[in-house]
């Protein structure tokens, strides 16, 4: 991606893509959402969503330039031009369509409902009426809402758990995999029934549809190449990135 013009704070790519800086591909994300991704201690973000931003951006040969930012303003910092795009866990919806554009999926998920080890709760339906916990700006809200007024948010999905572990709440629905990792971390909780699959991918803005173009090509090469499985095998043991009605 030869950078040819510059706009501004924009730089414009050979191909046309928009990038808010020259050479840099430019992505946010929480770091609050361990393994997908967390803070180190010097500052800097780790995990599943930073190493796929940045296997991205090494197709596009542009240099990973990371953004922290908090979930429930990522979407719309993208789609102002904030970032050049978001690789942090966004389940494609239709209300987050309307505001951004989407990569093809680099991995396949599914919310989970948690609860502590002596709750009797099994299903989402006996956790009408009950108190359930998620984080800010992600779809499990919905979800919760489906059988309960009584919706506690917190600014990450891990400080959910956490208080989840500390015997606040009845439930916390979460991605199946965080929930996974917080029972190994020691967690007194137990994952109970799976409320579907969905795809994650990678946001981009509406006005910048040669990057996404990019970004669709990069992550078909990495996945060609197995590098999405051989990121998600590091921090998960197993690969999420494939199409689970595919297999």
């Amino acid at each position: 991606m030869v950078v040819i013009a510059g706009c501004g704070s924009k730089a414009t790519t050979e191909s046309g893509a928009k990038l808010v800086e020259e050479g840099k591909f430019t992505f946010a994300a929480s770091g609050e959402f361990k393994p997908f991704s967390f803070t180190n201690d010097d500052g800097t973000m780790s995990g599943f969503d930073i190493a796929v931003g940045e296997a991205v951006a090494k197709e596009l040969d542009l240099e990973p330039e990371q953004k922290k930012f908090k979930f429930n303003g990522i979407v719309e910092g993208v789609r102002s031009g904030r970032f050049d795009a978001a690789v942090a866990s966004h389940t494609i919806t239709p209300e987050r369509e309307k505001e951004v554009n989407f990569s093809t999926p680099y991995y396949y998920s599914g919310p989970q409902i948690f609860v502590r080890s002596d709750s009797d709760v099994e299903t989402l339906a006996d956790l009408e009426g009950k108190e359930i916990a998620v984080s800010k700006g992600s779809t499990y809200a919905k979800t919760a809402g489906e059988v309960t007024e009584n919706i506690k948010s917190y600014d990450s999905d891990v400080v959910a758990l956490e208080a989840l572990n500390k015997g606040k709440h009845d439930a916390v629905i979460t991605d199946f995999v965080t929930g996974k990792e917080a029972i190994g971390a020691g967690f007194n909780i137990e994952a109970k029934e799976l409320l579907g699959r969905s795809e994650q991918a990678i946001a981009v803005s509406k006005e910048n549809e040669k990057l996404l173009e990019e970004i669709n090509k990069a992550i078909e090469t990495l996945r060609e190449n197995g590098t999405l499985t051989e990121i998600s095998k590091e921090y998960f043991g197993e690969d999420i990135t494939k199409d689970p009605e595919k297999e």
